[in-house]
């Protein structure tokens, strides 16, 4: 199909008539990951979704065979093209519009979440509900993808999406969110392999998974915190954040149970259990004491999966 850009103030092409469908989805984005490693091999993730929302908005028509869409939005795109392409319609038109205000290149999944919201919708308004696995699989053929497609906090191969798990729901807890500045771009990034380095802090990553999988089970934000902060300290040796010791010293100074950061990217979170309520305080207290800092966030981790 053909990708047009338009302006969500311009008027769409004229040629377009005979509506199938709308549908309009939410996804989330993230605070970097709990925890990042290999698996027999594979690379995972463990998500860490937050109440930030990409929200997409997908519209159907039977002429033509054109997606039109606004600049800057490649990526949701060809998810369009693909979801369309992996249903069997080739001679309909998509119009599509994206609502993101979460920022590229920090770690926080704003591609993911345009990505998997652009798949979602497009099914929908078809009439087609896919599986949060049919919405992975499309996402990973588009780029390296988090998992913010399953429900609750998951498991999942960023960029092959061969192993996946629903790891369950997190218990109450907040996130304080740090950006100081500065992009990675993930494409970039996970083009290199650093398998090696994996191997090396594998087993860091292997016991940070074990914590993380215990505290979603018995539901103690405590386990999680203690198994972010790991894999967090781990991947220092893939890519460095000057921030993350004096973050960390912070967020023990103020009782959070730890910290996560995006391990190809630039925020880092600090991880409270929200049933102290201490959200606010540590927000207001971090502002104060990260004047340096780009943007402080206070989040919600919340499990992932579609909106609609």
């Amino acid at each position: 199909m053909n990708i047009q850009n338009f302006n969500h103030n311009s008027e769409l092409p004229s040629l377009l008539s005979d509506p199938i469908g709308t549908a309009v989805v939410r996804a989330p984005g993230v605070c970097g990951e709990l925890a990042q490693g290999l698996i027999d091999d594979h690379n995972f993730l463990i998500t860490c979704p937050i109440d930030f929302f990409s929200r997409v908005e997908v519209t159907i028509y039977k002429s033509g065979s054109d997606i039109i869409a606004p600049p800057n939005c490649r990526k949701s795109s060809l998810a369009v093209d693909a979801t369309l392409q992996n249903l069997g319609y080739t001679d309909v038109s998509a119009v599509l519009k994206v609502y993101n205000p979460i920022p590229r290149g920090k770690g926080m999944g704003s591609s993911s979440a345009d990505v998997t919201a652009s798949i979602a919708a497009t099914a929908l308004s078809l009439g087609c509900n896919l599986s949060p696995r049919d919405i992975a699989n499309i996402a990973v053929s588009i780029e390296p993808s988090d998992g913010i497609m399953f429900p609750g906090i998951a498991l999942f191969d960023y960029k092959q999406g061969l192993i996946s798990e629903e790891l369950g729901n997190p218990p109450p807890m907040e996130i304080v969110a740090l950006d100081f500045g500065g992009t990675v771009d993930t494409v970039q990034f996970n083009q290199v392999d650093r398998s090696h380095i994996w191997k090396s802090i594998q087993g860091e990553t292997d016991k940070a998974l074990e914590l993380i999988r215990e505290g979603i089970h018995k539901g103690i934000p405590a386990l999680i915190g203690e198994g972010a902060t790991i894999s967090s300290l781990a991947s220092q040796s893939l890519l460095e954040n000057i921030h993350l010791t004096e973050v960390l010293d912070f967020a023990s100074a103020v009782g959070g149970v730890g910290v996560c950061l995006g391990h190809s990217g630039t925020i880092i979170g600090i991880l409270l259990d929200a049933r102290q309520k201490k959200g606010k305080s540590v927000f207001n207290q971090s502002r104060k004491t990260f004047c340096k800092a780009s943007e402080i966030y206070h989040f919600r981790i919340l499990g992932g999966g579609i909106r609609t």
